[in-house]
Protein backbone atom coordinates (compact mmCIF):
# COMPACT_ATOMS: atom_id res chain seq x y z
CA UNK A 1 0.00 0.00 0.00
CA UNK A 2 2.79 2.39 0.94
CA UNK A 3 4.64 1.71 -2.34
CA UNK A 4 1.46 2.31 -4.37
CA UNK A 5 0.90 5.65 -2.61
CA UNK A 6 4.46 6.76 -3.33
CA UNK A 7 4.07 5.67 -6.93
CA UNK A 8 0.85 7.71 -7.28
CA UNK A 9 2.61 10.76 -5.83
CA UNK A 10 5.47 10.38 -8.30
CA UNK A 11 3.05 10.02 -11.20
CA UNK A 12 1.14 13.16 -10.16
CA UNK A 13 4.41 15.08 -9.78
CA UNK A 14 5.58 13.94 -13.21
CA UNK A 15 2.28 15.03 -14.73
CA UNK A 16 2.56 18.42 -13.03
CA UNK A 17 6.06 18.90 -14.42
CA UNK A 18 4.87 17.96 -17.91
CA UNK A 19 2.00 20.47 -17.66
CA UNK A 20 4.40 23.26 -16.66
CA UNK A 21 6.71 22.36 -19.51
CA UNK A 22 3.83 22.32 -21.99
CA UNK A 23 2.73 25.73 -20.66
CA UNK A 24 6.14 27.25 -21.29
CA UNK A 25 6.37 25.69 -24.74
CA UNK A 26 2.92 27.05 -25.54
CA UNK A 27 4.09 30.51 -24.51
CA UNK A 28 7.01 30.17 -26.92
CA UNK A 29 4.76 28.80 -29.64
CA UNK A 30 2.07 31.41 -29.05
CA UNK A 31 4.58 34.21 -29.34
CA UNK A 32 5.98 32.63 -32.49
CA UNK A 33 2.50 32.49 -34.01
CA UNK A 34 2.07 36.19 -33.28
CA UNK A 35 5.27 36.93 -35.16
CA UNK A 36 3.73 35.36 -38.28
CA UNK A 37 0.13 36.46 -37.73
CA UNK A 38 0.41 39.97 -39.09
CA UNK A 39 0.45 43.49 -37.69
CA UNK A 40 -2.94 43.30 -35.98
CA UNK A 41 -1.99 40.28 -33.87
CA UNK A 42 1.39 41.76 -33.07
CA UNK A 43 -0.23 44.97 -31.85
CA UNK A 44 -2.60 42.94 -29.68
CA UNK A 45 0.36 41.19 -28.09
CA UNK A 46 2.17 44.49 -27.59
CA UNK A 47 -0.81 45.80 -25.61
CA UNK A 48 0.04 43.25 -22.90
CA UNK A 49 3.76 44.00 -22.89
CA UNK A 50 5.46 46.21 -20.33
CA UNK A 51 6.76 49.61 -21.40
CA UNK A 52 10.48 49.73 -20.63
CA UNK A 53 11.78 52.82 -18.86
CA UNK A 54 14.95 54.03 -20.57
CA UNK A 55 14.76 57.81 -20.13
CA UNK A 56 15.78 59.95 -17.12
CA UNK A 57 13.17 60.64 -14.42
CA UNK A 58 10.73 63.53 -14.21
CA UNK A 59 12.41 66.90 -13.77
CA UNK A 60 15.37 66.08 -15.99
CA UNK A 61 14.36 68.48 -18.79
CA UNK A 62 14.09 71.42 -16.39
CA UNK A 63 17.35 70.37 -14.72
CA UNK A 64 19.25 70.50 -18.02
CA UNK A 65 17.87 73.97 -18.82
CA UNK A 66 18.59 75.39 -15.36
CA UNK A 67 21.27 78.10 -15.70
CA UNK A 68 20.82 79.59 -12.23
CA UNK A 69 23.91 77.84 -10.85
CA UNK A 70 26.22 79.66 -13.24
CA UNK A 71 27.35 76.41 -14.88
CA UNK A 72 25.82 73.51 -16.74
CA UNK A 73 24.26 70.75 -14.72
CA UNK A 74 25.27 67.23 -15.85
CA UNK A 75 22.73 65.81 -18.29
CA UNK A 76 21.10 62.79 -16.60
CA UNK A 77 20.75 61.10 -20.00
CA UNK A 78 24.38 61.34 -21.09
CA UNK A 79 26.75 62.33 -18.24
CA UNK A 80 29.00 59.51 -17.04
CA UNK A 81 29.14 58.83 -13.30
CA UNK A 82 32.67 60.28 -13.01
CA UNK A 83 31.46 63.62 -14.39
CA UNK A 84 28.47 63.51 -12.05
CA UNK A 85 30.74 62.87 -9.06
CA UNK A 86 33.01 65.77 -10.04
CA UNK A 87 30.04 68.11 -10.37
CA UNK A 88 28.65 67.26 -6.93
CA UNK A 89 32.10 67.65 -5.39
CA UNK A 90 32.08 71.27 -6.63
CA UNK A 91 28.80 72.20 -4.90
CA UNK A 92 28.44 74.16 -1.70
CA UNK A 93 26.15 72.67 0.99
CA UNK A 94 23.54 75.32 0.17
CA UNK A 95 23.65 74.46 -3.54
CA UNK A 96 23.26 70.78 -2.78
CA UNK A 97 20.26 71.47 -0.51
CA UNK A 98 18.64 73.49 -3.27
CA UNK A 99 19.13 70.79 -5.89
CA UNK A 100 17.62 68.17 -3.60
CA UNK A 101 14.61 70.39 -2.88
CA UNK A 102 13.98 71.35 -6.52
CA UNK A 103 14.97 68.16 -8.33
CA UNK A 104 14.63 65.24 -5.90
CA UNK A 105 13.94 62.62 -8.57
CA UNK A 106 16.96 63.69 -10.61
CA UNK A 107 19.39 63.74 -7.68
CA UNK A 108 17.96 60.54 -6.22
CA UNK A 109 18.50 58.60 -9.45
CA UNK A 110 21.79 60.12 -10.57
CA UNK A 111 24.53 57.49 -10.50
CA UNK A 112 27.75 59.08 -9.28
CA UNK A 113 26.00 61.50 -6.91
CA UNK A 114 26.94 61.20 -3.21
CA UNK A 115 25.11 58.39 -1.42
CA UNK A 116 23.86 60.58 1.43
CA UNK A 117 22.48 63.11 -1.04
CA UNK A 118 20.62 60.38 -2.92
CA UNK A 119 19.12 58.97 0.27
CA UNK A 120 17.89 62.47 1.23
CA UNK A 121 16.53 63.23 -2.23
CA UNK A 122 14.64 59.98 -2.41
CA UNK A 123 12.92 60.63 0.90
CA UNK A 124 11.66 63.89 -0.59
CA UNK A 125 10.52 62.14 -3.78
CA UNK A 126 8.85 59.25 -1.95
CA UNK A 127 7.04 61.64 0.40
CA UNK A 128 5.70 63.55 -2.60
CA UNK A 129 4.54 60.32 -4.26
CA UNK A 130 2.87 59.14 -1.05
CA UNK A 131 1.00 62.44 -0.69
CA UNK A 132 -0.05 62.46 -4.37
CA UNK A 133 -1.32 58.89 -4.10
CA UNK A 134 -3.21 59.66 -0.87
CA UNK A 135 -5.01 62.53 -2.57
CA UNK A 136 -6.03 60.27 -5.46
CA UNK A 137 -7.19 57.64 -3.00
CA UNK A 138 -9.59 60.17 -1.48
CA UNK A 139 -10.75 61.67 -4.79
CA UNK A 140 -14.42 60.69 -5.14
CA UNK A 141 -14.43 61.66 -8.81
CA UNK A 142 -12.34 58.53 -9.46
CA UNK A 143 -13.86 55.07 -9.60
CA UNK A 144 -13.39 52.61 -6.74
CA UNK A 145 -10.66 50.64 -8.52
CA UNK A 146 -8.56 53.74 -9.21
CA UNK A 147 -8.92 54.88 -5.60
CA UNK A 148 -7.92 51.47 -4.28
CA UNK A 149 -4.85 51.37 -6.50
CA UNK A 150 -3.86 54.86 -5.36
CA UNK A 151 -4.27 53.90 -1.70
CA UNK A 152 -2.09 50.83 -2.25
CA UNK A 153 0.57 53.01 -3.91
CA UNK A 154 0.45 55.42 -0.94
CA UNK A 155 0.91 52.54 1.51
CA UNK A 156 3.81 51.08 -0.48
CA UNK A 157 5.50 54.48 -0.54
CA UNK A 158 4.89 55.04 3.18
CA UNK A 159 6.73 51.82 4.05
CA UNK A 160 9.84 53.08 2.27
CA UNK A 161 9.88 56.12 4.57
CA UNK A 162 10.40 54.06 7.74
CA UNK A 163 13.38 55.07 9.88
CA UNK A 164 16.65 53.55 8.79
CA UNK A 165 15.69 52.71 5.22
CA UNK A 166 18.28 53.77 2.65
CA UNK A 167 16.64 54.24 -0.74
CA UNK A 168 19.33 54.62 -3.38
CA UNK A 169 16.90 55.14 -6.27
CA UNK A 170 13.17 55.73 -6.65
CA UNK A 171 11.12 56.37 -9.77
CA UNK A 172 7.31 56.38 -9.54
CA UNK A 173 6.73 55.94 -13.26
CA UNK A 174 4.74 52.89 -14.33
CA UNK A 175 4.72 50.14 -11.70
CA UNK A 176 7.48 51.95 -9.76
CA UNK A 177 11.23 51.35 -9.53
CA UNK A 178 13.02 51.04 -6.18
CA UNK A 179 16.62 50.38 -5.13
CA UNK A 180 17.49 49.95 -1.45
CA UNK A 181 20.72 49.46 0.51
CA UNK A 182 21.42 47.39 3.62
CA UNK A 183 24.63 48.21 5.48
CA UNK A 184 26.96 51.18 5.16
CA UNK A 185 27.60 51.33 1.43
CA UNK A 186 30.12 54.14 1.77
CA UNK A 187 32.50 52.09 3.92
CA UNK A 188 31.67 48.51 2.86
CA UNK A 189 34.54 46.15 2.14
CA UNK A 190 32.27 43.81 0.17
CA UNK A 191 29.21 44.85 -1.85
CA UNK A 192 26.55 42.60 -3.40
CA UNK A 193 23.83 43.62 -5.86
CA UNK A 194 20.65 41.54 -6.09
CA UNK A 195 19.00 41.69 -9.52
CA UNK A 196 15.43 40.30 -9.25
CA UNK A 197 13.26 38.77 -11.94
CA UNK A 198 9.61 38.97 -12.98
CA UNK A 199 6.96 40.85 -11.03
CA UNK A 200 9.42 42.98 -9.04
CA UNK A 201 8.20 46.57 -8.65
CA UNK A 202 7.20 49.09 -5.99
CA UNK A 203 4.11 47.10 -5.04
CA UNK A 204 6.06 43.85 -4.65
CA UNK A 205 9.38 45.24 -3.46
CA UNK A 206 8.94 44.32 0.20
CA UNK A 207 6.48 41.57 1.13
CA UNK A 208 5.78 40.52 4.71
CA UNK A 209 3.77 37.33 4.07
CA UNK A 210 6.39 35.66 1.87
CA UNK A 211 9.48 37.87 2.18
CA UNK A 212 11.72 35.77 -0.07
CA UNK A 213 9.38 36.46 -2.98
CA UNK A 214 10.47 40.10 -2.81
CA UNK A 215 13.78 41.84 -3.58
CA UNK A 216 13.91 43.40 -0.11
CA UNK A 217 13.35 40.06 1.60
CA UNK A 218 16.11 38.38 -0.41
CA UNK A 219 18.50 41.25 0.31
CA UNK A 220 17.82 41.14 4.05
CA UNK A 221 18.44 37.39 4.08
CA UNK A 222 21.73 37.73 2.22
CA UNK A 223 22.90 40.59 4.44
CA UNK A 224 22.06 38.60 7.59
CA UNK A 225 23.91 35.53 6.28
CA UNK A 226 27.00 37.59 5.42
CA UNK A 227 27.05 39.02 8.93
CA UNK A 228 26.63 35.54 10.44
CA UNK A 229 29.52 34.15 8.41
CA UNK A 230 31.86 37.10 8.82
CA UNK A 231 30.72 39.56 11.50
CA UNK A 232 33.97 41.49 11.28
CA UNK A 233 33.58 42.30 7.58
CA UNK A 234 31.83 45.52 6.59
CA UNK A 235 29.25 44.50 3.99
CA UNK A 236 26.47 46.13 2.01
CA UNK A 237 23.70 44.57 -0.06
CA UNK A 238 21.74 46.43 -2.73
CA UNK A 239 18.32 45.27 -3.91
CA UNK A 240 18.18 46.73 -7.42
CA UNK A 241 14.69 46.94 -8.87
CA UNK A 242 15.98 49.51 -11.32
CA UNK A 243 14.30 48.17 -14.44
CA UNK A 244 10.82 47.28 -15.65
CA UNK A 245 10.43 43.54 -15.07
CA UNK A 246 8.14 41.11 -16.92
CA UNK A 247 4.76 40.34 -15.39
CA UNK A 248 3.93 36.67 -15.07
CA UNK A 249 4.64 34.32 -17.97
CA UNK A 250 3.58 36.68 -20.75
CA UNK A 251 5.54 37.49 -23.90
CA UNK A 252 8.04 39.66 -21.98
CA UNK A 253 9.25 36.66 -19.96
CA UNK A 254 10.40 34.73 -23.04
CA UNK A 255 12.20 37.55 -24.87
CA UNK A 256 15.22 39.66 -23.96
CA UNK A 257 13.54 43.00 -24.80
CA UNK A 258 13.26 44.21 -21.21
CA UNK A 259 16.70 42.82 -20.35
CA UNK A 260 18.26 44.79 -23.19
CA UNK A 261 16.61 47.95 -21.87
CA UNK A 262 17.73 47.12 -18.32
CA UNK A 263 21.39 46.30 -19.02
CA UNK A 264 22.57 49.92 -19.55
CA UNK A 265 20.82 50.91 -16.33
CA UNK A 266 22.66 48.16 -14.42
CA UNK A 267 25.92 49.26 -16.03
CA UNK A 268 25.30 52.83 -14.87
CA UNK A 269 24.61 51.62 -11.34
CA UNK A 270 27.95 49.79 -11.30
CA UNK A 271 29.67 52.81 -12.81
CA UNK A 272 28.22 55.00 -10.07
CA UNK A 273 29.37 52.60 -7.36
CA UNK A 274 32.92 52.92 -8.68
CA UNK A 275 32.73 56.61 -7.86
CA UNK A 276 30.97 56.47 -4.50
CA UNK A 277 32.22 53.23 -2.89
CA UNK A 278 35.60 51.61 -2.27
CA UNK A 279 35.07 47.87 -1.73
CA UNK A 280 37.98 45.43 -1.78
CA UNK A 281 36.58 43.78 -4.93
CA UNK A 282 33.97 44.65 -7.59
CA UNK A 283 30.36 44.22 -6.41
CA UNK A 284 29.08 40.67 -6.72
CA UNK A 285 25.95 40.27 -8.86
CA UNK A 286 23.30 37.82 -7.63
CA UNK A 287 20.81 37.42 -10.44
CA UNK A 288 17.50 35.65 -9.89
CA UNK A 289 15.26 34.25 -12.61
CA UNK A 290 14.76 36.83 -15.41
CA UNK A 291 17.33 38.96 -13.58
CA UNK A 292 19.95 36.51 -14.85
CA UNK A 293 18.95 37.48 -18.41
CA UNK A 294 19.62 41.10 -17.46
CA UNK A 295 22.99 40.19 -15.95
CA UNK A 296 23.89 38.06 -18.97
CA UNK A 297 23.10 40.99 -21.28
CA UNK A 298 25.20 43.40 -19.21
CA UNK A 299 28.09 41.02 -18.45
CA UNK A 300 30.24 41.59 -21.59
CA UNK A 301 30.70 45.25 -20.58
CA UNK A 302 32.01 44.35 -17.10
CA UNK A 303 35.78 44.72 -17.12
CA UNK A 304 38.43 45.23 -14.50
CA UNK A 305 41.62 43.95 -12.96
CA UNK A 306 39.49 41.67 -10.78
CA UNK A 307 36.65 39.55 -12.14
CA UNK A 308 33.11 40.31 -11.05
CA UNK A 309 31.34 37.37 -9.41
CA UNK A 310 28.00 36.71 -11.11
CA UNK A 311 25.61 34.19 -9.54
CA UNK A 312 22.70 33.03 -11.72
CA UNK A 313 20.03 31.21 -9.69
CA UNK A 314 16.64 29.99 -10.79
CA UNK A 315 17.73 31.07 -14.27
CA UNK A 316 15.79 30.53 -17.52
CA UNK A 317 19.07 31.12 -19.37
CA UNK A 318 21.40 34.09 -19.73
CA UNK A 319 20.96 34.78 -23.43
CA UNK A 320 24.09 32.85 -24.39
CA UNK A 321 25.19 29.26 -25.01
CA UNK A 322 28.22 29.31 -22.71
CA UNK A 323 29.80 31.32 -19.93
CA UNK A 324 32.69 32.18 -22.25
CA UNK A 325 30.33 34.43 -24.23
CA UNK A 326 29.85 36.62 -21.16
CA UNK A 327 33.42 37.90 -21.40
CA UNK A 328 36.57 37.70 -19.34
CA UNK A 329 35.39 40.23 -16.76
CA UNK A 330 33.08 37.84 -14.93
CA UNK A 331 33.28 34.64 -12.90
CA UNK A 332 29.96 32.86 -13.40
CA UNK A 333 28.33 30.67 -10.74
CA UNK A 334 25.01 28.85 -11.16
CA UNK A 335 22.45 27.19 -8.89
CA UNK A 336 19.08 25.55 -9.32
CA UNK A 337 17.25 23.37 -6.82
CA UNK A 338 15.37 20.23 -7.86
CA UNK A 339 11.99 21.69 -6.91
CA UNK A 340 12.33 24.83 -9.02
CA UNK A 341 9.82 24.77 -11.90
CA UNK A 342 12.21 26.88 -14.01
CA UNK A 343 14.13 23.68 -14.72
CA UNK A 344 11.22 22.57 -16.91
CA UNK A 345 11.37 25.48 -19.36
CA UNK A 346 12.84 24.83 -22.82
CA UNK A 347 16.48 25.98 -22.62
CA UNK A 348 16.79 27.25 -26.16
CA UNK A 349 16.61 30.40 -28.26
CA UNK A 350 14.58 30.37 -31.47
CA UNK A 351 13.71 33.49 -33.40
CA UNK A 352 14.24 35.75 -30.40
CA UNK A 353 12.20 33.53 -28.07
CA UNK A 354 13.91 31.86 -25.12
CA UNK A 355 17.15 32.64 -23.32
CA UNK A 356 19.66 30.07 -24.47
CA UNK A 357 21.49 27.30 -22.65
CA UNK A 358 20.97 26.08 -19.09
CA UNK A 359 23.66 27.78 -16.93
CA UNK A 360 23.72 24.83 -14.50
CA UNK A 361 24.98 22.30 -17.07
CA UNK A 362 28.61 21.27 -17.26
CA UNK A 363 28.74 22.29 -20.92
CA UNK A 364 27.79 25.89 -20.08
CA UNK A 365 31.02 26.36 -18.14
CA UNK A 366 29.79 28.07 -14.96
CA UNK A 367 30.83 26.97 -11.48
CA UNK A 368 27.91 24.86 -10.25
CA UNK A 369 27.03 25.42 -6.59
CA UNK A 370 24.80 23.54 -4.19
CA UNK A 371 21.29 24.64 -3.29
CA UNK A 372 20.63 21.73 -0.93
CA UNK A 373 17.65 22.44 1.31
CA UNK A 374 16.19 25.06 -1.00
CA UNK A 375 12.82 24.38 -2.56
CA UNK A 376 10.91 26.13 -5.30
CA UNK A 377 11.66 29.15 -7.41
CA UNK A 378 11.94 31.56 -4.47
CA UNK A 379 13.53 29.36 -1.82
CA UNK A 380 17.22 29.92 -2.49
CA UNK A 381 17.81 32.34 0.38
CA UNK A 382 15.77 30.46 2.98
CA UNK A 383 17.59 30.06 6.28
CA UNK A 384 19.69 26.90 6.54
CA UNK A 385 19.95 26.24 2.81
CA UNK A 386 23.25 25.54 1.08
CA UNK A 387 22.44 28.17 -1.53
CA UNK A 388 22.06 30.91 1.09
CA UNK A 389 25.39 29.90 2.61
CA UNK A 390 27.09 29.75 -0.78
CA UNK A 391 25.72 33.07 -2.05
CA UNK A 392 27.03 34.85 1.05
CA UNK A 393 30.40 33.09 0.82
CA UNK A 394 30.79 34.21 -2.80
CA UNK A 395 29.76 37.78 -1.96
CA UNK A 396 32.34 37.77 0.87
CA UNK A 397 35.05 36.34 -1.38
CA UNK A 398 35.32 33.21 0.77
CA UNK A 399 35.49 30.91 -2.23
CA UNK A 400 36.93 28.00 -0.25
CA UNK A 401 33.67 27.84 1.72
CA UNK A 402 31.52 27.40 -1.39
CA UNK A 403 30.13 23.88 -1.84
CA UNK A 404 29.32 22.17 -5.10
CA UNK A 405 26.26 19.93 -5.53
CA UNK A 406 28.12 16.69 -4.86
CA UNK A 407 29.81 18.07 -1.72
CA UNK A 408 26.48 18.93 -0.07
CA UNK A 409 24.59 15.91 -1.26
CA UNK A 410 27.24 13.30 -0.56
Amino acid sequence: MHRRRIKRILVVDARRRRRIKRLMISVFAGAAVLVDAGAAAAQAAASNEQLAITTPPAGSAAWVLDESFGRELPDPATADPAAVAAFFASLTPAELDRLIAEYPLVVGNLDGAPLAARYRANRVAITAERDRARQRGQDLTLDATARALATSRANDSERLLADGRQILAFDPRGRGLVTEVWGDLATAQRVAVLVPGSDADLGHFDQTAEPLRSPAGMARALYAEEHAQSPGTRTAVIAWTGYVTPQGLGPDAVTSRLAEAAAPRLERLLGGLKQTTRPDAPPALLCHSYGSVVCGTAAPTVHGAQATDLVAFGSPGMGVESAAELGTGVQVWAARNAGDWIGNVPYLEVGGLGHGADPTTHAFGAMSISSLGANGHNGYLAEGTASRHNFAAIALGHYGDVSGPSESQG
